[in-house]
């Protein structure tokens, strides 16, 4: 009977064509599920076939656990302590074993057998394919549409199988059995069946290796795309950069008549593509990003990582786009936060800071609004800056003497000494409640405090646009916040 079985095993490694080793494995799994079915509880049965003989023998096994850890699995574990009894040197994790009786071969049911040993056979042949595969080191999936599953698009590329979800799919396509597909390989997921090698359309990586295949002096390193943002099938932003003088980025990209980008843009249904010069200067690029609006000027605020882009009345449409496509994508491009506006809005604006900045020096330097308005003609706009800004810098402001200078430096470290006083005694009468509560950033603490929120209803009481002018947040981070402080109201409800 073990030389039938050498005999069997032989068999199916040639014709799966899948090492002996995993044909054996599989049969020592079937082997060891019904050696379990003879024993009382879930047992743990390791079987080992002998590759040369054929023989076999089993063992029910102990896995060893911390005393501390107690047996979750008392079928299957035991502790320490108790091991030690029996093998003085073993250590947690190792397995303590004991021989039982082998099942005969004849006794195995036979389909129980077969379906076991064929599944693994399949499981290895699934897995050897992949890494096949994935071997190759392709970033795009080519392949054709062989069936939809549970509204996503299992893709076939000879034996292998991706998995496109409708949520990476161009939603203006409609994809059909036999159909074509390009597709990013975003990651490979052994515990999907089937289809494990997740794929996208929708994401930037995959516009960026179209461009990247489309032009060779990508590859070549002569150009670099640097970021990329996606409206999937309407329009979508990328950043270029040259690391040669002789070549043109955008020029490059775009290619004799298009030819490039628009091999590009007809492989993602029609998907408008605006190639952008990269710069070092967040500026200039959040500029070129926001073309083909023309931008009078721009206000860079480094603390908030946010610029206020002025633009005249007839670029403003332009500069925002359809449902603030353009604005929208120019930041996803640049990481920076836009903010566009007109002429008057911006004058406004800035007279609004102006005069901000006019009362906080008047009130906490306590000096007139000449000397205060000195200071902001002069590029001050905190306390801060007028406390540490180097003193040689302050001297050269014609208007002040040194005496005068060192003493508005004084005022100002005072009046900050003061307000973090002020700040800390604040935060102390925020309620534990608060405090704890889930998704609170412990550094939104003080912000809550200086602007009177204490309590966990005081934050569940303040509206969308409230919060986020107190915390700089999205209006959807401040929702979901505002949203967890009120699930107390609703405790116990249906």
């Amino acid at each position: 009977m073990n030389r039938e079985m050498l005999m069997l095993v032989d068999a199916i490694s040639r014709e799966k064509n899948v090492e002996r080793d995993v044909v054996f494995g599989a049969v020592e799994s079937a082997l060891a599920q019904a050696t379990k079915k003879l024993h009382q509880g879930d047992v743990d049965i390791r079987v080992s076939v002998d590759r040369e003989s054929g023989d076999y023998e089993t063992f029910r096994r102990w896995h060893v656990v911390p005393d501390e850890a107690g047996l979750q699995l008392p079928d299957q574990e035991i502790l320490l302590f108790e091991a030690r009894e029996e093998m003085p040197d073993i250590e947690v994790d190792e397995y303590i074993e004991e021989a039982v009786e082998s099942v005969p071969i004849g006794r195995i049911g036979a389909m129980a057998a077969k379906q076991v040993i064929l599944q693994k056979i399949r499981d290895a042949e699934r897995e050897m394919l992949l890494n096949d595969f994935m071997s190759r080191g392709d970033k795009i999936f080519v392949g054709t549409v062989k069936r939809l599953d549970k509204g996503d698009i299992i893709v076939e590329a000879g034996r292998v199988e991706g998995r496109l979800r409708r949520s990476e799919m161009i939603a203006k396509e409609n994809l059909r059995n036999g159909d074509r597909v390009r597709a990013m390989i975003m990651e490979v997921d052994l515990t999907l069946r089937g289809a494990p090698i997740i794929l996208s359309r929708a994401a930037p990586e995959f516009m960026i290796e179209l461009f990247r295949q489309e032009v060779p002096e990508i590859e070549q390193g002569l150009l670099e795309i640097k970021s990329c943002a996606r409206d999937p099938g309407s329009r979508a932003k990328i950043a270029v950069l040259s690391h040669d003088k002789r070549v043109d980025p955008i020029g490059t990209c775009v290619g004799v008549r298009g030819t490039r980008v628009n091999a590009v843009t007809n492989e993602l249904a029609g998907e408008r593509v605006d190639i952008v010069l990269w710069s070092e200067d967040p500026a200039q690029f959040v500029i070129g990003a926001l073309a083909p609006a023309n931008v009078s000027s721009i206000v860079v605020d480094e603390e908030k990582h946010a610029m206020d882009v002025v633009v005249d009345e007839e670029n403003l449409a332009i500069a925002i786009g359809r449902g603030g496509q353009n604005v929208r994508l120019a930041s996803e491009l640049t990481g920076w936060k836009i903010n566009i506006m007109d002429a008057n809005e911006s004058a406004q604006k800035q007279a609004s800071e102006t005069d901000a900045s006019r009362r906080l020096f008047m009130e906490k330097l306590d000096v007139d609004e000449e000397i205060a308005d000195i200071l902001i003609s002069e590029g001050f706009t905190s306390l801060e800056e007028v406390a540490y800004v180097p003193i040689s810098e302050m001297l050269e402001i014609e208007a002040f003497d040194e005496d005068t200078i060192n003493e508005l430096r004084s005022r100002a470290k005072d009046a900050l000494l003061t307000m973090e006083i002020a700040k800390e005694e604040g935060v102390e009468t925020v309620s534990q409640n608060l405090r704890d509560l889930e998704g609170l950033d412990p550094e939104l603490i003080p912000k809550l405090a200086e602007a009177g929120v204490h309590t966990r209803d005081d934050l569940a009481d303040l509206a969308v646009d409230e919060l986020t002018e107190i915390t700089g947040h999205s209006a959807d981070d401040a929702k979901a916040l505002i949203l967890k402080a009120r699930e107390h109201w609703f405790a116990g409800q249906e």
